[in-house]
């Protein structure tokens, strides 16, 4: 997936301002109980999903 594409959509299901740059995405606000359920939602297996709080 287009990672312009998956920040728009984690954006838009977080309801939270972000951007895409330097091969991160970066999202405003506390959100990491939600993202791991978004991120698998999209296909992402969960085992590769690193989050940094």
């Amino acid at each position: 997936m287009d990672p312009e594409k998956l920040a728009k959509k984690l954006k838009k299901g977080l309801a939270c301002g972000g951007t895409y740059k330097e091969d991160r995405i970066e999202l405003q606000g506390d959100h990491l109980r939600k993202i791991e359920d978004l991120l698998v939602e999209e296909g992402f297996p969960k085992s590769k999903i690193e989050i940094k709080g």
